[in-house]
């Protein structure tokens, strides 16, 4: 079987340590940046991704600005943008400019490897169509 690559855009470390930690676990070659800037050299510099998940708000501009230029540049990995607060307005962009799925923390990990399964097969075979996928914030208490 063919190893997916995920790349992980999140400036606070202990998720995107975390994400790496669950992702690679099962079965996914992952790498991490702490921000746009970074993410769009490294984008660049292997296109091989199936997958990006960005947060929505970094120090160095949001998962909006990174979904709109991986379009512009034509890369075509599948994008799944979190955050702790996504307005109407903003979730409606990220649908019109080809977010996979938006992820409203605190998520389930197993709802995001769901997501990361499911959007990494159908890049495969469906590239560039979104499966428009929201997963809400998760309010059992532990």
């Amino acid at each position: 079987m063919e190893e997916k690559k995920v790349l992980v855009v999140d400036d606070d470390e202990e998720s995107r340590e975390l994400l790496c930690e669950v992702l690679s676990g099962n079965g996914y070659s992952v790498q991490a940046v702490g921000d746009v800037t970074t993410a769009l050299r490294e984008l660049g510099r292997d296109e091989q991704y199936a997958l990006v998940i960005a947060d929505l708000r970094m120090p160095d501009g949001t998962g909006l600005e990174l979904l709109r230029d991986l379009r512009r540049q034509k890369f075509e990995p599948a994008l799944v943008l979190m955050s702790s607060f996504i307005s109407d307005s903003e979730r409606n962009l990220a649908l019109q400019l080809g977010a996979q799925a938006l992820l409203e923390k605190p998520f389930r990990l197993s709802e995001m490897l769901q997501v990361v399964a499911e959007l990494t097969a159908a890049s495969a075979s469906l590239k560039g169509e979104r499966l428009a996928m929201s997963i809400q914030p998760n309010k059992e208490s532990s």
